[in-house]
C-alpha cells in the first residue's frame, strides 16, 4: 500500500530544500549513492539487500502508456539502488502481467529476484495457476514460490518441491498477513520445511518477534516482512509529526526510511517489501536499506520515540 501521501511528501520536500539534508549523512540522502545492505540466505552463501519491493494494489494497471510510465521509473529506482527482489501474486489483480512486461521492455530480469505465490485449492488447479504466472511474469524460473496464506498448503507441497527437483525453482515459502494466523504459520513450519516465510511486520505489527522470529532464526528459515507500513495506519500516526533530533544517527530523512529500517534491522529479517507506485516514494524507499542498519541499541530507541507519538 502506498499511503500517507502528504507526510511522505512533505518530508522530501524539506529534504530537496536543504531543512533536514545538511544535517544526514550521504546515505540517507541519496538512494543511488547509498550502499544498500544485504542479508545473506539462511543455508546458502547469497546475500540479497534488505528492501525489496511489493506490488498489491500498485502493479494493477492497464496497458495504456500513461498508466505504466510511472511504474517503469519504479523499476528502474529500484534496480539503480541495488534492489532485486520482486513480490507479486495471482491475487493482485494485472499486477504479474505487468511486472512481465516491464521487465522485458526495460530488460531487467536478469537483474531481479522474483518471487510470487499460489493461492488456490487444489493441486491440479494450483499448477495451473502457477503455469498461468509463469507465462505473465515471461520466467521459465523462479527465485520463490510461496503458498499464500497457508491456502490448501498440503496439496501445492508436491507441486513446489517437484518444481525444485526440475530447476524450475529455488525456494519455497509460505505467506500470512494477520497476527493472529502467526500460530497457524508456525505449525505449518514445524510440520514442512520451507526456505522463506512471508509475514507481516512494522513498529505497530511486532507480534512475530515473540514466537515466529525466534524460531525461524533456529530453524534457519529467511523472513519476507509485509505490511512494513501497516497499512498505511503508521503514515496517519506520524502525519505532523517530527522525526526525532537524532534521526542522522539511524540514517533517516523521512518517516518512511525511519519505518523501514527499524523493520530492515530486525535480525530474523531477511528483506522487507513496501509496494508503491511512485517514483519518489520508491526513491526514498530505497534509500531506508543504506547500511549500517539500526543496532539493537537504537532499535530500542526508534520504538520508544515511536510510542510516545
Amino acid at each position: 500500500m502506498d499511503r500517507g501521501n502528504c507526510t511522505r511528501r512533505e518530508l522530501l520536500g524539506l529534504v530537496a530544500a536543504g531543512a533536514v539534508a545538511g544535517q544526514l549523512p550521504r546515505s540517507a540522502r541519496s538512494a543511488d549513492n547509498a550502499r544498500m545492505a544485504t542479508r545473506r540466505i539462511p543455508g546458502t552463501d547469497d546475500a540479497v539487500p534488505v528492501i525489496g519491493m511489493g506490488s498489491s494494489n500498485t502493479f494493477d494497471v492497464g496497458s495504456g502508456s500513461a498508466e505504466r510510465e510511472p511504474l517503469r521509473e519504479v523499476l528502474r529506482h529500484f534496480t539503480a539502488a541495488g534492489g532485486s527482489i520482486v513480490d507479486t501474486s495471482p491475487m493482485y489483480g494485472r499486477s504479474e502481467e505487468v511486472l512481465g512486461d516491464l521487465f522485458s521492455e526495460l530488460g531487467l530480469r536478469p537483474k531481479i529476484w522474483l518471487a510470487t505465490k499460489v493461492w488456490t485449492r487444489g493441486r491440479e488447479a494450483g499448477a495451473e495457476q502457477i503455469a498461468d504466472s509463469m507465462r505473465k511474469l515471461r520466467a521459465d524460473r523462479l527465485e520463490l514460490l510461496q503458498i499464500h496464506n497457508l491456502l490448501d498448503w498440503r496439496e501445492h507441497v508436491p507441486t513446489l518441491r517437484g518444481m525444485k527437483d526440475a530447476g524450475k525453482l529455488r525456494f519455497t515459502g509460505i505467506t500470512h498477513y494477520r497476527a493472529d494466523a502467526h500460530e497457524d504459520v508456525e505449525h505449518v513450519l514445524r510440520a514442512e520445511k520451507f526456505d522463506w516465510v512471508q509475514i507481516n511486520y512494522s513498529l505497530a505489527e511486532r507480534e512475530a518477534e515473540r514466537s515466529l522470529f525466534p524460531f525461524c532464526q533456529e530453524r534457519g528459515i529467511a523472513v519476507m516482512a509485509n505490511r512494513p507500513f501497516a497499512d498505511g495506519e503508521l503514515f496517519e500516526r506520524t502525519r505532523g509529526k517530527s522525526l526525532p533530533p537524532w534521526a542522522a544517527e539511524i540514517g533517516c530523512a523521512s518517516w518512511a526510511q525511519y519505518l523501514l529500517r527499524f523493520a530492515a534491522s530486525h535480525p530474523a529479517i531477511t528483506c522487507v517489501i513496501p509496494a508503491t507506485a511512485k517514483p519518489r516514494h520508491m526513491q526514498d524507499n530505497a534509500a531506508a536499506g543504506s547500511a549500517p542498519l539500526p543496532d539493537a541499541r537504537q532499535r530500542a530507541r526508534m520504538a520508544e520515540y515511536f510510542a510516545t507519538l
